[in-house]
Parts: structure tokens; sequence; C-alpha cells
């Protein structure tokens, strides 16, 4: 019965990510650089996808959405550190348009669009995995009982 809270999880996240990318672009009015566009592509997916799957039940939910976000994970690593640290500043992806280095928010000295995104994918995956070994578990109890039922019913 619980299995399934990673999953529900993961949709709240998605979602939160996804509204939040909105909030700042459309309300805020920051325009996104091409990095922020790539987290885009590979977050609203996921605020689709996740409610599917779980509407539908689906099992291997792991398997289509770890990929969109272990990707999101480098991503958003890689622009974060692009806006703080000099370790990426020769050879940015970013030319023209939006540089990817400005950061519109900083709270707290370290948290910025980049950081939101990177932590949203982070918990995403994790819940996925967590989801991957709840289901393996509850696989494994399954086929020891139908052992064990099989077992008395051949006495």
């Amino acid at each position: 019965m619980f299995t399934r809270i990673p999953v529900y999880l993961a949709i709240l996240v998605a979602w939160v990510a996804m509204l939040g990318s909105l909030y700042f672009s459309e309300v805020a009015g920051f325009v996104p650089c091409k990095l922020c566009w790539y987290q885009r592509i590979l977050m609203y997916p996921l605020a689709l996808i996740l409610p599917i799957a779980a509407l539908r039940r689906d099992d291997d939910v792991p398997v289509y959405v770890l990929p969109f976000s272990v990707t999101g994970i480098f991503v958003s690593t890689y622009h974060y550190l692009l806006q703080k640290t000099n370790l990426f500043s020769n050879g940015s992806l970013c030319t023209g348009g939006t540089p990817c280095n400005i950061a519109y928010i900083n709270w707290l000295g370290f948290i910025t669009i980049p950081f939101l995104a990177l932590t949203a994918f982070v918990i995403i995956s994790l819940l996925m995995v967590i989801f991957y070994a709840r289901r393996s578990q509850a696989e494994i109890e399954d086929e020891e009982t139908a052992v064990a039922d099989a077992a008395v019913a051949m006495r």
C-alpha cells in the first residue's frame, strides 16, 4: 500500500519545479538561458509522465523517469558550477542570448535557480530508487509466499 508514496512525492516535486520555473520566467520576468531550457526540457516531461504512471499503477516508472532525472542532475550541476566557480569559464555552452553564469537569485549565498533544479532532480531520482527497492522487496516477499503456499499445497 505504501510502496507508491515515492511516486506521489516525485509528482509533487516535479510539479513544484515546473511551476517554480514558470513563475521565474513568466511572473518574475527572468529570461531563461540555454541551460535553463535544457533543465526544463528534462523536468517538464516528468510532470506529465509521473502522474500517468501513478494512474496506471506502472511499476516500471523508474525505468523511464531516471534517464531524465539523472541527466538533469548533470546539466544542473554543470550550470550551478558555471555560476558559482571558475571551473568552466572557458568553453561554456552558452553563447549569445542570456548568459548562463548570471544568477537571478542568490538566496543564502548559494541557492540559485540551477541549485533548485538540481535539488528537484536529486529528490526525484532518490524517490525512484526508493520506489524500485520497495517494489523489488515486495516482489521477493510475494515469491517467497507463493513458494511457501506451493509447498503447503504439495503436502
